[in-house]
């Protein structure tokens, strides 16, 4: 299925979000938090701690430096720095936990479809990722698929700020409306890359109620719909 809203013309770069974009990310994110998890479960005195432990550490970091909301990373080192302190324990335990975490976060394999339709759609546009997600693509198979990975928190405020697809367009030397930003998310993928002045492709596939009500230029229910860009 392929619907349009509206005219998408003069595309020069396709943005790409990555987590449940081009892979499904439900299982990996698990996989990670269930990995942290099991390090920290190997401390005594983390044990001892109730089940809202880990949400009011985090809580508090978010207090104390709200503009982490922007930086997933950073977010989840700090409050994992707060609570291995807040327990008594080394500071080295929150970063083996963090690593925990990041190790599992990056097991992930794009299927062959998914990469032979960027190398398609590399014959016609520049291709680029725009992720409010800490992934690293140069851990799996995506390495070397994009001209530039912007990542929320180093490259600029989360979508649906503005900042990363202008950031994007200023890095690559396009205006904004080049860019065709596809997304799984109404709220911070399709309004992120409207609040721009870019393009929206909306990947209509999660089964959620989003917030946001504007509309996408288009909606697609599956990725490899894409093929009629090519």
């Amino acid at each position: 299925m392929m619907r349009f809203n509206r005219a998408i013309d003069q595309a020069k770069v396709l943005s790409f979000d990555l987590d449940d974009t081009l892979y499904n990310n439900h299982p990996i994110i698990k996989a990670a938090l269930q990995a942290q998890h099991d390090y920290l479960q190997t401390l005594p005195a983390w044990r001892e701690q109730d089940h809202g432990f880990w949400l009011r550490c985090r809580n508090a970091v978010i207090k104390r430096q709200p503009t982490l909301i922007n930086d997933v990373t950073e977010l989840r080192k700090q409050a994992l720095t707060y609570a291995i302190n807040s327990i008594g324990e080394d500071e080295r335990h929150a970063v083996n936990a963090y690593e925990a975490f990041a190790e599992a976060r990056s097991q992930i394999t794009v299927s062959d479809e998914v990469l032979a339709l960027l190398d398609a759609l590399k014959s016609k546009y520049r291709l680029i990722a725009i992720t409010n997600g800490n992934v690293d693509v140069n851990k799996f198979n995506l390495k070397g698929q994009f001209e530039q990975v912007l990542m929320a928190g180093p490259d600029g405020d989360a979508k649906p700020r503005r900042a990363l697809f202008d950031n994007a367009a200023s890095k690559l030397q396009v205006a904004n409306h080049n860019i065709i930003h596809i997304g799984d998310s109404l709220d911070t993928d399709v309004q992120g890359a409207n609040n721009a002045g870019c393009r929206s492709v909306w990947l209509n596939n999660q089964g959620i109620t989003y917030a946001y009500k504007g509309l996408p230029c288009c909606e697609i229910s599956d990725i490899m719909a894409l093929r009629a860009f090519c």
